[in-house]
């Protein structure tokens, strides 16, 4: 049974779609799980559905639905600051740094995030990245496990198969609710999924109901 589980991954709603019915599955077993969430996503370009945001209230709305997401989930949160669309900018030695302090406070014993360049957008690659030096700057005693998550269409032929698949289905219902409380990018990023089905939740279903994970070696 895991100590404390840490989650650093760069948006709100990131948790939602990789990773919300692991994290509901650790809730069950009592395992206090924290949320490092890198910005608030005001650069993203869904608005709702019909369009309830603009360019001006999307920060807000954003750090509201990340709140709500984060209440379903029962895990705390910790919203570092950083400016969404950015992170690839920044000198990944401060972010690192920056994360590796907030590790060493929490002591956890597994930290999920992005698999760096295997996870799409820049943001995602460049926190992966961060936070995977963060850990390894840890104390090699005191190191918790990472679990990477990698998205592209191409993981399997360039780095193989995950170690690590969980089934989610008993833990679908809390997913889809973490997923509906980002009520402004829901829509966009399911209709972006799959485009014929009209249904949230079959969408859910059926895209979304196993949660993979790599588990980082620290000594390749």
């Amino acid at each position: 049974m895991e100590k404390h589980v840490v989650v650093i991954l760069p948006h709100p709603d990131d948790e939602a779609f990789g990773a919300a019915g692991t994290i509901a599955r650790f809730r069950e077993e009592g395992v206090p799980v924290t949320y490092l969430c890198g910005t608030l996503g005001e650069m993203g370009r869904n608005m709702g559905n019909p369009t309830f945001a603009t360019r001006e209230t999307l920060p807000k709305i954003r750090k509201e639905e990340l709140i709500a997401a984060c209440k379903v989930l029962d895990i705390e949160l910790n919203m570092l600051g950083y400016r969404d669309k950015t992170l690839e900018f920044e000198a990944r030695e401060e972010v690192a740094k920056d994360l590796l302090a907030r590790l060493e406070k929490i002591e956890p014993s597994l930290v999920i995030t992005h698999y760096p360049d295997h996870a799409v957008h820049p943001d995602h690659n460049a926190f992966g990245a961060a936070a995977i030096e963060a850990v390894r700057l840890m104390d090699a005693e005191k190191r918790p496990k990472v679990w990477a998550q990698a998205i592209t269409n191409t993981r399997v032929e360039d780095i193989g198969e995950a170690d690590i698949s969980i089934d989610i289905t008993p833990f679908f219902e809390k997913k889809l609710a973490t997923i509906m409380a980002h009520t402004s990018q829901a829509s966009g990023v399911l209709g972006s999924i799959n485009q014929v089905a009209a249904d949230m939740e079959e969408i859910v279903k059926k895209n979304l109901s196993v949660e993979q994970f790599y588990t980082w070696n620290f000594n390749k």
